[in-house]
């Protein structure tokens, strides 16, 4: 078999175990109140049209996207029984605020308060869609991110940001959140971060000791990053050095954009391939189906379907 038939095999392998998927309606903008933001806070929000007890994904997008990206993956889940809500941070290119801005050294903090802030209005959020109100079910909460969005995510989880003097700063995570999902995460910062990024992004020293919430880490093997001297490696970082993440996809062949998840045919997809993503969509969600205890054995069964794959697209690492 070609690998292209063989990724349909394991496609089709993983459809097996989180379904086929349901129509889904979205609603966006959606705004919400938000005191002291320097802006409105705009979310999308995408519910399957049918299903009860639905569980949530907080899902926080990459640097200069916006609430309407990541169509791959938010839509993806939503048609898998979550509601996925998506906001618009202030680093959105609809924005405008660059490095020169004197809001933007302060922008990753509020990007950890906009997903707080989601959090504090969940029944505002539910009633955004028609027939939404009374199928959530709000003891069911996961965080995921992208690159930036990653960053933001892990905070929630436990993660911390060391300050000049390596001291861990503040506790910003929510026991609200049960379960998270990190795609391309950045790493540890030091001497291998460009001299750019130690310059204007303080975020990239985190400390991932605290993150203790079960979290699954993706990355792609081919990722270089402009901001670190450092290989694809760098992306593994939260998986090596936190007890919470305990599993690690790993994509093969994969880049910053793990195939297309902000979007095909967008300039951050450099790696476009729409198998990778289908892999990984329907990998993601048996992570989180099963962290969020709606099917205790959909990972273990996604792993070995890969591991089983006669051409792997990528494997996963457990602790």
């Amino acid at each position: 078999m070609t690998s292209s038939v063989q990724t349909s095999a394991l496609v089709a392998t993983l459809d097996d175990r989180v379904g086929v998927g349901t129509p889904v309606a979205s609603v966006s903008p959606v705004e919400l109140p938000a005191p002291g933001r320097a802006l409105p806070l705009e979310v999308r929000v995408s519910a399957p049209i049918t299903g009860s007890d639905l569980p949530i994904v907080l899902f926080s997008h990459g640097n200069g996207w916006h609430h309407d990206g990541y169509a791959p993956l938010a839509a993806f889940w939503a048609s898998r029984g979550f509601v996925v809500v998506q906001p618009t941070h202030l680093d959105s290119r609809r924005y405008g605020i660059g490095f020169d801005d004197p809001r933007f050294p302060d922008i990753w903090i509020e990007r950890i308060a906009d997903l707080g802030r989601i959090l504090d209005q969940l029944a505002a959020i539910e009633a955004s869609i028609p027939g939404l109100t009374g199928r959530v079910d709000h003891t069911r909460i996961a965080v995921a991110g992208h690159s930036w969005g990653a960053q933001t995510a892990q905070a929630l989880l436990g993660a911390r940001i060391l300050d000049k003097d390596g001291q861990v700063g503040e506790d910003m995570s929510d026991r609200r959140v049960a379960a998270g999902i990190l795609l391309s995460a950045t790493g540890v910062g030091g001497e291998d971060l460009h001299p750019f990024a130690q310059a204007n992004f303080p975020f990239m020293y985190p400390s991932f000791r605290e993150l203790t919430t079960p979290t699954l880490v993706v990355a792609g093997d081919h990722d270089q990053s402009h901001m670190s001297s450092r290989g694809p490696d760098w992306f593994t970082d939260a998986y090596i050095l936190s007890p919470g993440a305990t599993d690690l996809l790993t994509l093969h062949d994969a880049e910053h954009a793990l195939g297309g998840i902000p979007g095909y045919e967008v300039a951050e997809t450099t790696d476009e391939n729409p198998e990778r993503v289908a892999v990984l969509q329907r990998m993601s969600t048996a992570y989180l189906r099963t962290a969020l205890q709606l099917d205790a054995d959909g990972w273990a069964a996604a792993r070995a379907a890969l591991a089983d794959s006669a051409h792997p697209i990528g494997h996963v690492d457990s602790k």
